[in-house]
């Protein structure tokens, strides 16, 4: 069999194929780094699927109110919560093309009924972003009492907000059995860093 090699950049979470036809993750991307991090603590089925939920629960009870901050320039109008959510669409892009474009479509369809919720009175849009708000959070605190595991927010409350939106698509493409050489590498780097941890 003629060799052949496929590689796609580091800083992409790329993929190298080898001679024998085995598919291996890059592991020192940005995007596998992150997404050990964050997977090591949602490992259990309910723990992902209360996530999955919660995480775009808390982005539009997160939108609704910065609807309201509005940008008026000579040629365009846009709000704070266009440029939040450009903002993550960019970093993204930065770990991988295509998990940042579905993304992206799930953001702008949030943001496009946030802009509806966000226009009526002011006590209904409150109530309901704060409802959305509180019940996503709360929905992933009992998913974590589920798994015994601490939340990653709570660690690292930073790289909770930037990681969780990404790690909800993520997840959707391992449902969709999509990319599974990605989540076998993922499952390889925590299996071993768990072996260290006991081992130490």
């Amino acid at each position: 069999m003629a060799e052949y090699t496929r590689r796609r950049d580091s800083e992409s979470g790329k993929i190298s194929a080898n001679p024998d036809g085995a598919v291996r993750m890059n592991t020192d991307s940005k995007l596998m780094e992150m997404l050990t991090g964050y997977a090591a603590s949602h490992q259990h089925p309910f723990n992902v699927f209360v996530h999955m939920i919660g995480i775009p629960t808390i982005m539009f009870g997160v939108l609704i109110p910065l609807t309201w901050l509005r940008i008026d320039l000579p040629f365009v109008s846009f709000t704070l919560a266009h440029l939040v959510l450009v903002g993550f669409v960019a970093f993204y892009l930065t770990l991988d093309v295509l998990f940042a474009l579905v993304f992206a479509i799930i953001g702008a369809l949030l943001l496009t009924l946030a802009m509806q919720v966000g226009a009526l009175p002011l006590g209904v849009a409150g109530g309901i972003a704060a409802a959305c708000f509180f019940g996503g959070y709360a929905l992933q605190f009992i998913g974590h009492a589920v798994e015994k595991s601490m939340p990653v927010l709570v660690k690292h409350p930073i790289q909770a907000q930037l990681a969780a939106p990404f790690f909800t698509v993520v997840e959707l493409f391992k449902l969709l059995r999509l990319r599974e050489e990605l989540f076998d590498e993922v499952q390889r780097r925590i299996a071993a860093r768990r072996a260290e941890e006991a081992a130490g």
